[in-house]
């Protein structure tokens, strides 16, 4: 009997064990693929009209149309401030970048950016960390180097808290810290600017339409704050927000 039992094991070892082993390449050619597999998109995360204490009208965006893997992405992000009345651009910035995984929840990005407001042109190398932080921050930080020299850098933080399945509130910070003064464009050495913005969304089609209501506060600081002074401008503005997040 033990002999039967031992020749009964022996075959049904030869006939699972290659069954495993497929099975086993199957799933890892199924993760490569899923790995290699090359998606692109275009995510409006703003898309919006301001409209301030100073009746200052604005059309703002901030875009991010993307190409590629998990593995490899190339990314165009594009943002700016309309200045409806003076019909001219407050701020314009458009950023070729490619990004790549560092770590589980990190991805690493270089490329270069071009400002081409209505003042002076700048063309920037940009190196940089973006991902998700601890407590589900969304976090972007970026390091730039002007080619005039100068060098600077961008730190943003979002996070958003789901009041209902469909109703959510998001809260976001941007700061721009300058290492070195530029003054052709109004940037003052330390910390120029904050941007702070709550806005509350209705998911209407699943994340892909969602408009949504809120308030801006933007604010100068330091040399940067002067410049802006002694150029006619503000160094302090609350605006109310309305828009929509969009993808496709």
């Amino acid at each position: 009997m033990s002999r039967v039992r031992f020749m009964t094991l022996g075959l049904l070892s030869s006939l699972l064990l290659p069954t495993t082993v497929t099975a086993q390449e199957m799933m890892e050619d199924t993760t490569a693929r899923k790995q290699a597999l090359t998606t692109w998109g275009v995510q409006f995360e703003e898309f919006e009209y301001r409209y301030s204490d100073a009746d200052e009208e604005l059309g703002v965006w901030n875009a991010d149309i993307f190409y590629g893997t998990d593995e490899l992405r190339f990314r165009w992000l594009t943002k700016g401030e309309y200045e409806i009345q003076e019909q001219a651009y407050e701020s314009l910035e458009n950023q070729l970048v490619a990004q790549t995984p560092i770590s589980k929840f990190f991805d690493a990005k270089a490329g270069v950016r071009f400002d081409t407001p209505e003042g002076p042109d700048r063309t920037y190398a940009v190196l940089g960390l973006t991902g998700l932080a601890p407590q589900w921050f969304e976090v972007d930080a970026s390091l730039y180097v002007s080619n005039e020299g100068d060098t600077s850098a961008e730190f943003d933080a979002e996070y958003e808290l789901l009041l209902t399945n469909r109703l959510i509130l998001s809260a976001a910070l941007d700061a721009t810290v300058a290492f070195s003064e530029d003054r052709e464009i109004g940037q003052g050495k330390g910390l120029s600017s904050t941007e702070t913005g709550l806005r509350l969304s209705y998911d209407l089609i699943d994340r892909a339409f969602a408009p949504y209501v809120g308030v801006v506060h933007e604010r100068k600081y330091g040399d940067t704050a002067d410049l802006a002074e002694a150029g006619g401008g503000s160094t302090e503005d609350w605006f109310a927000v309305i828009g929509a997040r969009i993808a496709f």
